[in-house]
């Protein structure tokens, strides 16, 4: 039944049916993240950061109603160039496979597609949360949700900081989602390293990750897990100079009534604007940091199963 929809990339395919460690990356970071030819190069430069850490990458998205996991060189490149993809979470799945649509996917439906092709671990610059404002709004990011239900692990530099990371932890901590610092007690705020929130765990290498998520889904405890990786500390950027960029953006979005799945690609592009240009750099840095982080706990993970 799965064939009918899934189309796995030989590579990825050979990988999993051998046991070989695989990581899944998003493809919002494609048509939404950043213009081509950028886009373009910094996907296929995190793909090789996989494969220079021992894995294989599994670049997912939505072409012409397929869900395929492991894009092609040329997949990758007509994303990058194609206006209108559909940013994609778990509600528009169905409909952008029925209509035969393109779709960037997001954190949650990657992690959605990576499960149903049976890879675990996900790498990726920082996930959704509760929204600024959401006490009055309930603008919740659909992640939140996907984390406590799908057993996918995802690296990430923590919650974007154009989010309220506080409200973010206290709802992973009631969906029972645990949420790791990756050599650090405090959970990064994306640009920066701290955000003055702990971590509910510290792991100190990959195998001590691959150990405790191998007993999680041994034990049947269902859900992902947050791994929180710092941003390296040459690419951070000034916590004033950010704050103060991540404000104005979000007062800028609140003026203009924008909401919903449009609101993180325009507070990221804006705060872009506002940094000049510095954010960016410290996102694809950032990516990269996570993707190989990822590939060293798949790996350790792969080695776990094996035994």
């Amino acid at each position: 039944m799965l064939e009918k929809y899934v189309v796995i990339n030989p590579e990825v395919a050979d990988a999993l049916s051998a046991g070989k460690p695989v990581v899944a990356l998003e493809s919002t970071i494609i048509s939404h993240g950043m213009p081509y030819p950028k886009n373009v190069e910094t996907a296929l430069a995190a793909e090789q950061v996989v494969r220079d850490n021992g894995a294989i990458p599994a670049t997912i998205a939505i072409i012409k109603g397929k869900l395929k996991v492991g894009l092609t060189l040329e997949e990758i490149e007509y994303l990058g160039k194609t206006e209108g993809v559909i940013k994609t979470s778990r509600r528009d799945i169905p409909f952008i496979i029925a209509k035969k649509l393109d779709g960037a996917t997001t954190v949650a439906s990657t992690m959605i597609i990576a499960d149903l092709a049976g890879i675990r671990v996900f790498a990726t610059g920082g996930i959704g949360g509760v929204h600024r404002g959401a006490p009055e709004s309930f603008d919740i990011s659909a992640d939140l949700q996907e984390l406590a239900h799908t057993n996918v692990a995802v690296v990430c530099a923590g919650a974007k900081s154009i989010l309220d990371i506080g409200l973010t932890l206290e709802y992973l901590e009631t969906q029972g989602v645990p949420v790791i610092g990756y050599g650090t007690d405090e959970l990064p705020a994306f640009y920066t390293s701290r955000s003055g929130y702990a971590v509910d765990y510290r792991v100190d290498s990959p195998e001590e990750t691959a150990e405790a998520l191998k007993a999680k889904w041994d034990l049947g405890l269902e859900g992902g897990v947050v791994i929180a990786n710092p941003i390296p500390a040459e690419y951070e950027m000034d916590p004033e100079v950010i704050n103060g960029a991540i404000a104005a953006a979000v007062k800028e979005s609140e003026e203009k009534g924008i909401k919903g799945k449009e609101s993180t690609p325009f507070l990221l592009a804006k705060v872009k604007e506002l940094t000049g240009g510095a954010s960016l750099d410290s996102n694809i840095q950032l990516v990269y940091n996570n993707v190989k982080v990822g590939a060293q706990i798949a790996v350790a993970l792969s080695k776990l199963e094996a035994l």
